[in-house]
C-alpha cells in the first residue's frame, strides 16, 4: 500500500521525460530484459506515462486552438 502512495506522490513528469522513460521501458521489454515478476509493474508504469503524455497533448492542442481563435478574431470584438 505504501508503494502506491509513493507513486501517487510523484511530481508531474514533463512530456520529454515521460517519452524517454516510455522508450526505455519498451526497449527493456523488447530485449526481454524485464523479469516476469516485474513485467506487470513496468507495463503499469508505461500505461501511466502514456496517459500523462496524452493529457499533455490534449492540453497543448486546446491552448493552440484558443490562441489561433484569438488571433483570427476581428479586432474590436464585433
Amino acid at each position: 500500500m505504501s508503494a502506491k502512495k509513493n507513486e501517487d506522490a510523484r511530481p508531474e513528469i514533463g512530456f520529454g521525460e515521460a517519452m524517454r522513460e516510455l522508450e526505455e521501458i519498451l526497449a527493456r521489454v523488447e530485449r526481454d530484459e524485464v523479469d516476469l515478476d516485474r513485467l506487470a509493474a513496468e507495463l503499469g508504469r508505461a500505461a501511466e506515462l502514456l496517459e500523462a503524455c496524452r493529457a499533455k497533448i490534449r492540453r497543448a492542442e486546446l491552448e493552440v486552438t484558443q490562441i489561433v481563435q484569438r488571433l483570427e478574431a476581428p479586432e474590436g470584438g464585433s
